[in-house]
């Protein structure tokens, strides 16, 4: 299917089934929001990055406008639906202050691949563990996507995009792992330093070599 959207271009990947809290402050926006909202459309959310805007976005639905401000300034809550590829950029539609795009939405298969996607939550598990952050996933465990663990991977913003670029889910899991056993060393490594130098200066009981075998 091909059709014509609203774009909201932001330096974040959405992903299918996020729920994203945004602050509206740009009068484009502002109009962009409220015409959604009160039509029951969904817009566009393509990344931006390195400064540039992405061939590859997530389309999002306004679930909810949860306050508006004095000076037309709100709060909303929205929900990631589908990937799509833009097409063409359409930087001034008609009568309006927001931007749009020709998009498509390529075929994207979502299948639960279990085992795998077990070994990426003991993985993101242990490396929250070495961060001592706290972050809850809001699913069961057997509900979960790779959409719904991304943002818990450590990923840049380069990497989540090259995640949303990948259209099977067997293929994003294989990603996760690949970064998790990347990654995961290198933070231990980086803490057994720390510990390394912490230890400088302090006095230390450690058992002399002994010669004598």
């Amino acid at each position: 299917m091909i059709n014509f959207i609203p774009i909201f271009p932001l330096s974040i990947v959405v992903y299918p089934g996020e729920q994203l809290n945004l602050h509206i402050f740009e009068d484009r926006y502002k109009q962009l929001v409220n015409e959604c909202y009160s039509l029951q459309k969904p817009f566009g959310i393509p990344s931006v990055v390195n400064n540039n805007v992405t061939d590859l976005g997530t389309l999002v639905k306004v679930k909810e406008i949860v306050k508006v401000y004095d000076d037309g300034k709100m709060d909303i809550r929205t929900e990631g639906l589908s990937v799509f590829r833009v097409l063409e950029v359409i930087k001034k539609v008609p009568d309006k202050l927001y931007s749009g795009a020709i998009v498509e939405y390529p075929a994207n298969e979502m299948n639960l691949v279990r085992a795998m996607m077990q070994q990426i939550l003991t993985s993101i598990r242990e490396l929250h563990k070495l961060l001592k952050i706290t972050k809850d996933i809001k699913k069961p465990d057997d509900e979960l996507l790779s959409y719904d663990v991304a943002h818990h991977a450590g990923l840049t913003l380069e990497e989540e995009y090259e995640l949303l670029g990948l259209l099977r889910e067997d293929q994003r899991l294989e990603y996760l792992k690949r970064h998790l056993n990347k990654v995961i060393p290198m933070i231990n490594g980086i803490e057994l330093l720390k510990e390394k130098i912490q230890l400088n200066g302090h006095f230390r009981e450690l058992k002399g070599f002994n010669f004598d075998f």
